[in-house]
């Protein structure tokens, strides 16, 4: 049985053997190379063990802590007595087996959670803890990089979110419902050489009553199904009312001018918009808030994600159970299930502003570096009056490109598009007079005699404001206001 109290010198002499050995994300990745990364990423092993089938130092790592294969004792240089004592290792004859996964992060720290689960293991115990996939560097890449005092990861799994906190945060707590989760997030800190992290047990903001922090994180468990099979990923909630939920409580725990950023899936109802439903969740905290969608799945799509995720396919229980889920997104007439991103911002205005898009296309990485920007330029463009805007000095957000689409030949283009080659990478169809305001605003005159003039000029009626706020709010022109 895994012990949780591993000793921290164990922890470091582990640490700098895989420092030693090139146990790191970039040595796992130039080791195996490109085929068997990709095949591991569709949990395919059989490329990554021909590729470490000399079992030199590293090999004997990556099958032994990331592969979860037995390996030789004799060809891994490591404290085998203690690392079985602990419960990290145990014995198979004459090898060694890893009771957890134990993966480099991309941070340089390391995370350690239960194994992952392939076709043909067995049932995924309940109180399961995950490692981090995509939905965790999707959370991490999301994040604002600013500085803070306190810092909360509600959900924290095994640790991965407190990698990216750490350095940033001056004091983060940490929480989660199932307590095999914090003892496993603790030896990822401990690896990782994190010390100091609020360790409390709890579900939702309970264990974090009465407090407030400037950024709050979290990758809850957002699955929505008929039941709650398993604590990483299900809450038994109905419908998406966690979610809801979690947004709703959110903001009595920011401090003034603080975020709160995370995951969430939402359904797709009959007779529905979902940006209205998702919008009416952020219209209720008092807070500024940006909801994106980057992805809709159908409900058997979703199912059957979901149903791979716990190795059920192929498995006696797998056709009655996807017929179950079916049955209850039909019941609550369920035609998809989105997600995506929400953040909140405490900005403290009488005034919220709430904005709901899809955004399906591949993005700049890390949004959270030019996070402020985006909110900015949201909150700008719905506050900002028409006498403010006409007196402010517009320029084009950097990487905007014009494209013209047309007949070869053809006097004028059928469709001008404005597109970003930066950030969010949004495209947006134009009339010439927005595209002739793109093409010489360079924050030195007003908008007013612009408009105006490009109005003369073209023989079209002026752009008005209001037209413009869409603009503003997506990031194609920045209005630093004149004195």
């Amino acid at each position: 049985m895994l012990s949780v109290k591993a000793p921290s010198d164990l922890l470091r002499r582990l640490r700098a053997r895989f420092d030693e050995t090139g146990y790191t994300i970039d040595g796992v990745r130039e080791r195996l190379g490109d085929v068997a990364a990709s095949a591991l990423a569709r949990e395919e092993l059989v490329p990554a063990l021909r590729a470490t089938k000399d079992v030199d130092p590293l090999a004997a790592l990556i099958r032994l802590w990331w592969l979860g294969v037995p390996v030789s004792t004799a060809a891994v240089d490591l404290p085998l007595a203690e690392l079985v004592q602990f419960g990290l290792l145990v014995k198979v004859g004459d090898a060694v087996q890893a009771s957890v996964h134990l993966q480099p992060w991309e941070t340089g720290g390391y995370l350690v959670s239960d194994r992952k689960v392939r076709p043909g293991d067995p049932a995924v115990r309940r109180d399961h803890v995950v490692g981090a996939g995509g939905a965790s560097a999707n959370l991490a890449q999301l994040v604002s990089r600013r500085p803070v005092s306190r810092a909360l990861d509600l959900g924290t799994g095994c640790g991965v979110q407190v990698l990216h906190l750490a350095g940033r945060a001056d004091h983060i707590v940490a929480t989660d419902v199932n307590r095999r989760a914090l003892d496993l997030a603790r030896l990822s800190w401990g690896l990782s050489g994190i010390e100091g992290v609020d360790v409390r047990k709890g579900s939702m903001f309970e264990p974090v009553d009465g407090e407030r922090f400037d950024l709050i994180v979290s990758n809850p468990p957002f699955v929505i199904s008929p039941a709650a099979r398993l604590t990483y990923r299900e809450t038994g909630h109905r419908a998406d009312d966690f979610c809801r939920e979690l947004v709703r409580l959110a903001p009595a725990h920011l401090n003034p001018g603080g975020h709160c950023q995370l995951l969430a899936n939402w359904l797709h109802v009959k007779g529905e918009d979902w940006q209205d439903r998702v919008g009416s969740w952020l219209a209720e905290t008092g807070c500024d808030g940006w909801a994106v969608q980057r992805d809709a799945q159908d409900p058997a799509e979703y199912v059957e994600l979901w149903l791979r995720d716990a190795a059920e396919q192929g498995t006696p229980v797998y056709r009655d159970r996807y017929d179950e889920w079916l049955a209850w997104f039909e019941a609550q007439n369920v035609t998809g299930i989105g997600f995506g991103w929400i953040t909140l911002h405490a900005s403290g205005t009488l005034d919220p502003v709430v904005r709901v898009e899809e955004l399906p296309q591949q993005v700049e990485l890390p949004v959270g570096d030019y996070l402020p920007d985006i909110l900015d330029g949201i909150t700008t463009a719905h506050r900002l009056t028409d006498d403010d805007l006409l007196a402010a000095a517009l320029h084009l957000t950097e990487g905007v490109l014009e494209e013209r689409v047309g007949v070869p030949g053809a006097e004028d283009p059928t469709r001008i598009v404005l597109r970003q080659t930066r950030g969010l990478r949004r495209a947006t169809s134009v009339g010439t007079v927005e595209a002739a305001l793109a093409g010489v605003c360079d924050g030195d005159l007003r908008l007013g005699p612009l408009l105006a003039a490009i109005g003369d000029i073209l023989g079209e009626e002026s752009l008005t404001p209001g037209g413009l706020r869409s603009l503003i709010a997506e990031g194609y022109f920045r209005l630093p206001i004149l004195d």
